[in-house]
């Protein structure tokens, strides 16, 4: 009969325990529109980097590289300067 008993308030507590009830999340979202925009522009401006690099090695001159790099990574990605808040 006892170990029924605990068996049943094992149960119990363990059914009323689950779920990490005691460390409730605060209502924060992760990522807010700041750590998005400094992310788009990282990517933005490693990505144009890489591609000018490429394109100066193929023998183009740096402004146009940059250039072409920026067009590019709009068309690619759809990246409008517009966007920005």
């Amino acid at each position: 009969m006892t170990k029924l008993a605990l068996l049943a308030i094992a149960a119990l507590t363990l059914a009323l325990s689950t779920g990490c009830t005691s460390s409730k999340k605060s209502g924060r979202t992760k990522e807010t529109s700041a750590i998005a925009q400094e992310t788009e522009a990282t990517f933005r401006q490693r990505w144009t980097d890489k591609r000018s690099a490429e394109l100066t090695s193929q023998g183009t001159t740096a402004e146009l590289a940059r250039a072409q790099a920026e067009t590019e990574f709009r068309q690619k990605f759809g990246f409008n300067e517009n966007n920005k808040k």
